[in-house]
């Protein structure tokens, strides 16, 4: 049995995968509210007390960057060591990579159904992958081609300085500059922590007008969720030109990430927004923004573009590491043995 984890600021996703026929098989899953809880120790003892069954092996996803097998979290007063898990667990190992990483693991376990294609391109060319995912923030990971295999490679790619583009972006970075006193990093515009922000500028700034039933419901909603299902439905004018701006950055920065990695082999759009937004990304502003690269458009046009569907991607990605890693280090295969 393998045991999975995907680490965010605010719940920590855990699940139990073994193996049939070589592939994954999920055999539970639960979430937990990070806050609660004085350590992740706490909650896997919790979660492992639920379930019988030996864990021969764990890995979690984690936001950030892992050095020498620890990390200290931002967002809560965590410090993560995955020879301290072990001990403490008893598990005999236990791995910590970045939550992109563990997603960029996910995407051969993926099938056919669990991916959108948004754009084709040259669907045989082979080469370097690029994974662009905003959730709650924005990660970006590069999938580097060895000629047999895609190698995961974590970045923090999402906190570089956002670069506008129109007047609508120049206008929102000049608001985001005061707002925050200082730089603007992509994330603050096109994950679940900026996207509230380019609302209130076109509210506050370009004085679109908020209606009094959508200012109740911004209130007492999520306020991203309502923007997208009213941006999407295009029963708000506001709602709609704010994922306008926030899907045209998203397209601009993924275009940026085949750039510097050149993914010939495609780019992999995961994250929890993509999906609930699938109409908008279809709706050419995302591949607009996306191809617009000058004298490289072309490149771009080429390179096939895929959603991720599945939520579970990451934890797929945490599974399938911890296997592989733990052969390494044992000698012994669950998934080959399971074939």
């Amino acid at each position: 049995m393998i045991l999975a984890g995907d680490v965010g600021g605010t719940k920590v996703a855990l699940a139990l995968f073994d193996f049939q026929g070589g592939a994954l098989h999920h055999a539970a899953e639960k979430r937990y509210p990070a806050k609660d809880y004085p350590g992740l120790e706490a909650i896997v003892k919790e979660f492992l007390g639920e379930h019988e069954g030996k864990v021969s092996a764990a890995c979690f996803g984690v936001p950030g960057p892992v050095r020498h097998g620890v990390l200290r979290l931002t967002n809560l007063p965590w410090t993560l060591d995955s020879r301290k898990l072990s001990l403490d667990l008893g598990i005999d190992h236990v791995f910590l990579i970045n939550d992109l990483e563990a997603n960029g693991y996910g995407i051969p376990e993926l099938k056919a159904d669990q991916i959108f294609t948004l754009s084709a391109g040259d669907a045989s060319a082979a080469g370097n992958r690029a994974l662009i995912s905003a959730g709650t923030g924005l990660g970006e990971a590069f999938l580097v081609w060895n000629g047999k295999r895609h190698i995961p490679m974590a970045s923090e790619g999402g906190h570089c300085d956002f670069a506008p583009r129109t007047e609508d972006d120049i206008d929102l970075f000049r608001h985001l500059k005061r707002k925050l006193g200082g730089r603007v990093s992509y994330e603050r515009v096109i994950a679940g922590v900026g996207i509230k922000s380019v609302y209130d500028f076109l509210r506050d700034e370009r004085k679109m007008d908020e209606p009094a039933w959508l200012k109740e419901r911004m209130e007492a909603e999520d306020p991203n969720a309502v923007i997208g299902e009213l941006g999407e439905s295009g029963k708000s004018e506001i709602c709609a030109k704010t994922l306008d701006i926030v899907v045209g950055a998203y397209g601009a920065e993924a275009g940026n990430l085949a750039l510097k990695v050149l993914a010939t082999g495609g780019v992999y759009v995961g994250g929890g927004i993509a999906p609930k937004i699938l109409k908008k990304l279809e709706d050419g502003t995302f591949m607009k923004a996306f191809t617009d690269k000058g004298r490289l458009s072309d490149l771009l046009i080429q390179t096939p573009v895929r959603v991720i569907l599945e939520s579970r991607a990451a934890l797929m990605g945490a599974a399938a590491y911890a296997e592989a890693r733990a052969t390494e280090l044992s000698g012994h295969s669950e998934r080959a043995a399971s074939v």
